[in-house]
């Protein structure tokens, strides 16, 4: 049985598609690409007439579940997380979630209580999200660094190794796990390689969008090569 989900991402999002075919076949992503609502701003969030027009047309693929992949639009409001589901849910007439809820849940599935950050966004954006995974999911930041991306399409073409020798420079006994946020960021394929040099599991945006469906589904399923949240998929 093949189940379907839709994925809204950034119309300069280069990454999302590449890693959802990794997942299995029969999990099968459709995706929809949103304009920034202000042109010519890193990181705000998209406009809301896409994302309504694009979830409608997502519900006509029945889906079965939305996520907006875009977890830095969710840390500039706080409200965002609550409006920006509700609308994507009356569009498709399906389940909807943020990939920044995902991320959060996942952390707490994993029993994470003080994470690193370490992500492509800039100091400002960076501080954005410790406060939010803090006011939203109770989750301590001990530690933050970032690449100073400007330019939303170039994180696409970073490489995983600055997350890597980022990781080196941050890592201490008390951090649970490393958080990578952005889901233009490419990690996938790097995530099992983090977590054994670093003996931490890490959870990224994508990665953490595909648990959310995974846990959505309930198939049982797991996939064992994307590190240790996807290879135990625990309950939130």
């Amino acid at each position: 049985m093949i189940r379907h989900f839709g994925v809204l991402i950034p119309s300069t999002n280069t990454t999302v598609e590449m890693e959802c075919r990794l997942l299995p076949p029969a999990y099968q992503a459709h995706i929809g690409r949103l304009m920034t609502s202000r042109p010519g701003q890193t990181f705000s969030p998209s406009r809301d007439e896409d994302i309504d027009y694009q979830s409608r047309l997502l519900g006509t693929a029945k889906v079965e579940l939305v996520i907006l992949a875009q977890t830095s639009a969710s840390l500039f409001a706080d409200d965002y997380d609550e409006s920006v589901t509700q609308r994507m849910s009356t569009g498709a007439g399906a389940l909807a979630i943020t990939s920044a809820q995902a991320v959060g849940r996942a952390l707490r599935a994993l029993r994470a209580r003080r994470i690193a950050i370490v992500s492509p966004y800039s100091d400002e954006v960076n501080k954005r999200a410790a406060r939010y995974f803090e006011t939203k999911h109770e989750l301590e930041t001990a530690a933050l660094e970032g690449f100073g991306a400007t330019d939303s399409y170039a994180i696409g073409q970073l490489g995983p190794e600055n997350a890597r020798d980022a990781f080196t420079r941050i890592n201490r006994p008390e951090i649970d796990a490393f958080v990578v946020p952005g889901g233009n960021f490419p990690t996938m394929s790097s995530i099992a390689a983090w977590e054994q040099e670093f003996n931490k599991p890490v959870v990224t945006t994508n990665q953490a969008s595909f648990w959310a469906m995974l846990r959505h589904f309930n198939t049982g399923d797991r996939l064992p090569t994307f590190g240790r949240l996807l290879a135990e998929v625990p309950a939130a």
